[in-house]
């Protein structure tokens, strides 16, 4: 069974920095794209970044120039540095990784989700 688990999630005042962690383990072959998404009850959930296995990045043009994606393949894991936060970034973040296993040949695993609150 493939698992993420995300960490790095908290309070934190409008214009503070996060950094997100998500580490994927188990039964990995390859990892493809990573990236995360966020959900705030009653709105649609959004995709904030992405980045494939190469390196190639994409964002949401709400968060371009504050947030940078980043992997690191031998750990399996993908980060997420988020600056200049705003209220409008509270969420719960939820990571993604298209992950190629023993068990099936590809499919998007997602982790358990990790809160980040921007007030004052």
């Amino acid at each position: 069974q493939v698992k993420l688990v995300e960490s790095g999630g908290g309070l934190v005042q409008p214009g503070g920095s996060l950094r997100l962690s998500c580490a994927a383990s188990g039964s990995i072959i390859r990892i493809n794209t990573m990236g995360w998404d966020r959900q705030t009850p009653g709105k649609q959930r959004e995709l904030v970044a992405t980045i494939t296995s190469g390196g190639r990045t994409n964002y949401a043009d709400s968060v371009k120039g504050r947030f940078t994606i980043s992997r690191d393949n031998a750990k399996n894991t993908v980060y997420l540095q988020m600056n200049s936060l705003k209220p409008e970034d509270t969420a719960v973040y939820y990571c993604n990784a298209d992950v190629q296993s023993e068990q099936y040949s590809i499919r998007t695993n997602w982790g358990q989700g990790t809160q980040v609150t921007v007030s004052s």
